[in-house]
């Protein structure tokens, strides 16, 4: 099979709550004088440190005495290791590929791709110059762009072999068929019965289509807050969510969330879908599943974040930062039946070209 054998990235209910443990604890809270210490004693560098936003492990922006920006993340969690050891092999396996701009992975003076120093454990690598796509009025030629982009991306990925590919990861394809144990944090009303109604669809007729489906390694979070447009082209951060997923799961979530106006079958999603098709040209399959998939995968992102907004609701506006633009693009999904979906990504495909 194309893509290599299937395989279910945390297909076991051991593994669903490892994963959802992972995201019940509190993040790393580090202090920039540790970051500077370690920076200087595993590569080298001196630098202004300042923490960014991040869900798990800690992540800050190093500013170095030239200039230059780099992102240093670090966790004292167990299973960051593991995490850590896939972003970084990841990075290293995309270096040197084009159509896309990513991350270049930082070693440590002794060559390593990871550190572990007193139960902390990290990675370096550098940042990307540019605007986040959430930021940008996304037009069609930026979205076919996008696209491309996120198709050349996967075909790179395909060739990676990082250690860790099918660690447990809550937003992983494996981890879905026991999210909706945390329905009990939705909203009542509408939303609801959205999620409830593209989980069971997802589990009665798409996960057993699943091993049909190529596999290989993906990015697995395209979000507009981690695809950048830099002058060199788009680019694409945070690999922290990366594993074992079917090869569109990448197309699947980029698409997913650019599911916004409401004229159009598939919401202002349709240029983006295209681009990536003119690169990587989807199968019968694909066509078929897509959309149910963006439905189940904007379900995953509304029933996680409600459950970690609920446990942390001092950081509710960053966790659900895209949790609006979810609800609008499953509402709007909502309304296409399964042959209905099929025609419209196939139109969207055969219509759509760069300006």
């Amino acid at each position: 099979m194309p893509g290599g054998a299937p395989y279910t990235a945390g297909s076991s209910e051991a593994d669903f709550r490892a994963a959802a443990a992972s995201l019940a604890a509190q993040p790393d809270r580090d202090v920039a004088d540790r970051s500077v210490a370690l920076l200087s004693r595993h590569y080298g560098l001196a630098g202004t440190v300042s923490t960014l936003s991040s869900e798990v492990e800690r992540t800050a922006e190093v500013r170095l005495q030239d200039g230059r920006r780099l992102i240093l993340k670090t966790s004292r969690r167990p299973e960051a290791a593991d995490s850590f050891a896939f972003q970084a092999a990841a990075l290293e396996g995309l270096d040197g590929t084009s159509g896309f701009v990513a991350p270049r992975l930082v070693h440590t003076g002794g060559g390593t791709r990871t550190f572990e120093d007193a139960g902390v454990c990290g990675y370096l690598q550098t940042r990307i110059d540019g605007v986040p796509l959430h930021r940008n009025i996304p037009s069609a030629n930026l979205l076919f762009h996008n696209g491309c982009a996120l198709a050349r991306l996967d075909m790179a990925l395909a060739r990676v072999e990082p250690p860790a590919k099918d660690r447990p990861v809550l937003w992983q394809i494996g981890c879905w068929p026991w999210l909706m144990s945390l329905d009990q944090h939705l909203p009542a009303g509408k939303i609801a019965d959205h999620v409830r109604s593209a989980m069971a669809d997802y589990s009665d007729t798409i996960a057993p289509k699943l091993a049909n489906l190529p596999w290989q390694v993906t990015h697995n979070d395209p979000s507009p807050f981690n695809t950048i447009v830099t002058a060199q082209g788009i680019g694409f951060i945070d690999f922290g969510d990366g594993g074992w997923n079917p090869r569109i799961q990448d197309l699947v979530i980029a698409a997913g969330h650019m599911v916004t106006n409401p004229g159009l079958p598939l919401g202002g999603a349709e240029p983006l879908i295209a681009g990536y098709a003119s690169v990587t040209p989807l199968t019968a399959l694909d066509t078929r599943l897509l959309v149910g998939l963006m439905r189940a995968r904007q379900s995953a992102l509304i029933l996680i974040n409600y459950w970690r907004s609920h446990l942390f609701p001092e950081d509710a506006e960053y966790i659900n930062k895209n949790v609006g633009r979810a609800e609008r693009g499953l509402a709007i999904l909502d309304r296409l039946d399964p042959g209905a979906a099929e025609a419209a990504v196939l139109a969207a495909i055969s219509s759509h070209q760069p300006e």
